[in-house]
């Protein structure tokens, strides 16, 4: 099931035919809905499900995409982090108006994208089901290496800049703050993709995929009912 979603259709496939629908989105959830519509109109056999809900041994929690075929199922998070653009993407005199507003500090949306990844390896726990963390943004610092500093910044094992990795235990702040410290078992090399150019500054859009495999053995119910 490697860099497929639900055992069927190759992610490349997904984010190039996405692109080309919907270089831009509002928000997160408009990101969810497009991803969603496309996968289906590619492969009609794809089911998909929003906010499913999963448990793991902390409890129980909330998916954001669950995508189901007889070939195997896919657990995806979405993250879309915004600097502020505004413009009109698609055809027609004016065509479809987008003002993005932009997130707060890329600390934390680096940290809240490890917190997927680790959430989706919780969520793997059945041998037919792999997981996929994705992120869209056109915040130009997730995926540049960040320049050196005097003072070792609190997220400094949670980048995600072109060509890093993911592994291992993640320390915030150095290990100042337990509770956002994240142990991954799995090791994830960081290849940013282009998805879309749009005038202006803030005008880039790339796409950061992570695909988690599976680690149980037996499926677990209930389903995506």
């Amino acid at each position: 099931m490697d860099e497929l979603v639900a055992g069927r259709v190759p992610l490349p496939v997904v984010m190039a035919e996405l692109a080309r629908m919907r270089p831009v989105f509002h928000s997160e959830a408009d990101l969810q809905h497009a991803f969603a519509r496309v996968l289906w109109e590619l492969d009609p056999e794809v089911q998909c499900r929003l906010e499913v809900r999963q448990s793991t041994s902390d409890g129980v929690e909330h998916l954001d995409l669950l995508c189901i075929t007889s070939q195997g199922r896919t657990a995806v998070e979405f993250k879309y982090i915004k600097s502020a653009w505004s413009g009109a993407v698609g055809a027609g005199p004016s065509g479809e108006q987008y003002a993005l507003k932009p997130h707060g500090a890329p600390d934390v949306s680096r940290r809240d994208f490890v917190f997927d990844v680790a959430r989706l390896e919780s969520f793997c726990a059945r041998p037919d089901q792999n997981g996929l963390a994705l992120m869209v943004t056109n915040t130009s610092a997730l995926w540049r290496e960040p320049k050196p500093s005097a003072k070792r910044p609190r997220d400094f094992e949670f980048r995600l800049h072109q060509g890093g990795e993911l592994a291992g235990t993640l320390l915030w702040g150095g290990g100042d703050y337990p509770p956002n410290t994240r142990v991954l078992r799995g090791t994830y090399p960081l290849r940013w993709q282009p998805y879309s150019l749009q005038p202006g500054a803030a005008g880039e859009f790339r796409y950061l995929a992570l695909f988690v495999e599976p680690s149980g053995t037996a499926p677990t119910e209930p389903d995506a009912s």
